[in-house]
C-alpha cells in the first residue's frame, strides 16, 4: 500500500512539473523580461552566460566595448558599404525585435551580455550624420541607452577587434547600423541603405532569393495552409513554409541549428497569438536561443524557414537530408515525415 501511494504521489508531482514547465529547456513562454539590473549592466560580465567563456570580454589594454561611444565614425566596409562604429572602431548594431517608433529595447539579461547596450552618455554624431537622429531610450534598470534613428544601439561581445562585423545577421535578428539608423547592406549605385529608420521589414537577406510575395493578409502572422502534396502545413505571415529539424528537441525545447546551419535555415520569429489563422494559440511558444534572440516554436518544436524556397508556398525544404520537414499546425511532421506525395 505504501509503495502504491509513493508511485501515485510521484506521478502527481511529475504531472505538475510537466504542466508548469511548458516546453522545458530555454522556453521563455510566460516568464516575462528579466530586468537588466538583475543580470547585466552597461558593462556586463561577458565571461558568464554561455557566450564563449569570455571570448568577447574586454581585454587589458584594448578599447572598451561597454563604455560610452564618443563621437561616432562612418566607415566603409567591403561587404556592407558604409557602417557606423563608435569612436574606438567597434561596430554598432541594431536588434530587429526592438522598435524605433517608439524607441523600445527588448534585449535584457543574457542577451545584454552578448550584446552590450551602448550608453547614451557622451555620444556625438559623425561628420556627415544628422545629429537629430541620435537619442536615448530608458532601459529596465534605469540606464539610458543610445539610439540611432530611434533604434537602440548595441556592440557585439564576439567582435574581437575594432572593425569586426561578426554580429551581422546573427540569429536573423541582428544587423550592422547604417548612418540613418537603417540596416547596413551592400550598397547599390544609388548608395542608400536597405531600409529607413523605423521600418518594420524583415532583416536584410531574410527574404528567400527571388523575393517571396506577401501572403496578402497583413494581420495574419501564422496560417494553416493546404498543400496538395503534404496536406495541412504552417506558413508565416509572408507565406513562407515553416519547418522543424529532427536534431532539435521539444523536451527540453532546444535548437541544434547553429553556425553554418543558420545560413540555410532561418529561425522563425515569435508571433502574436492573436494573429493566427487555423493554428491553436496553445501550440505556440517561444524559444530563447543561445545568442539571446527568440524563436517561434510549435508544440515546443523550434521552427524555421528555408532559404531554398523561392516563392511563397514552396516546400522544397521538406525531406532535406532526411531531417527537415514541413510542420503541421500541431507541431508534427507533414506527411508523417515521408517525402512529398507524387
Amino acid at each position: 500500500m505504501r509503495n502504491r501511494r509513493t508511485v501515485w504521489v510521484g506521478a502527481v508531482v511529475a504531472a505538475l512539473v510537466a504542466a508548469t514547465s511548458a516546453c522545458g529547456g530555454n522556453s521563455d513562454e510566460g516568464q516575462g523580461v528579466t530586468p537588466a539590473g538583475e543580470s547585466s549592466s552597461l558593462a556586463p560580465d561577458l565571461a558568464t552566460g554561455g557566450y564563449g567563456a569570455g571570448a568577447g570580454a574586454d581585454q587589458a589594454g584594448a578599447p572598451s566595448r561597454s563604455g560610452p561611444a564618443g563621437t561616432l565614425v562612418l566607415r566603409e566596409d567591403n561587404k556592407l558599404g558604409e557602417i557606423v562604429t563608435d569612436s574606438a572602431g567597434w561596430t554598432l548594431y541594431r536588434f530587429e525585435e526592438d522598435s524605433a517608433k517608439p524607441p523600445r529595447t527588448t534585449c535584457e539579461g543574457d542577451c545584454a551580455k552578448a550584446w552590450p547596450p551602448v550608453p547614451a552618455d557622451d555620444a556625438a554624431a559623425a561628420g556627415g550624420m544628422d545629429p537629430e537622429l541620435l537619442g536615448s531610450v530608458k532601459r529596465a534598470d534605469g540606464t539610458a541607452q543610445l539610439t540611432l534613428g530611434g533604434w537602440p544601439v548595441y556592440r557585439y561581445a564576439q567582435d574581437t577587434a575594432p572593425g569586426d562585423t561578426k554580429g551581422q545577421g546573427v540569429g536573423g535578428n541582428w544587423n550592422v547600423l547604417a548612418a540613418d539608423g537603417g540596416k547596413a547592406s551592400v550598397q547599390d549605385s544609388g548608395g542608400s541603405s536597405d531600409d529607413a529608420p523605423g521600418a518594420g521589414e524583415d532583416d536584410a537577406g531574410s527574404a528567400p532569393a527571388g523575393g517571396a510575395p506577401d501572403s496578402g493578409d497583413e494581420q495574419t502572422q501564422l496560417s494553416a495552409v493546404k498543400d496538395p502534396a503534404l496536406g495541412t502545413i504552417v506558413a508565416d505571415g509572408q507565406g513562407r513554409t515553416l519547418y522543424r529539424f529532427d536534431k532539435d528537441t521539444a523536451w527540453p525545447m532546444k535548437s541544434n541549428c547553429e553556425g553554418e546551419c543558420l545560413e540555410t535555415w532561418k529561425p522563425a520569429k515569435p508571433v502574436d497569438k492573436a494573429a493566427l489563422k487555423g493554428v491553436d494559440p496553445k501550440m505556440i511558444s517561444t524559444l530563447k536561443r543561445s545568442d539571446g534572440t527568440r524563436q517561434l516554436a510549435i508544440d515546443c518544436w523550434p521552427v524555421y524557414w528555408f532559404t531554398g524556397d523561392k516563392e511563397a508556398g514552396d516546400t522544397t525544404g521538406h525531406g532535406v537530408g532526411g531531417v527537415w520537414w514541413a510542420v503541421t499546425p500541431d507541431g508534427k511532421k507533414a506527411n508523417g515525415g515521408a517525402p512529398a506525395k507524387p
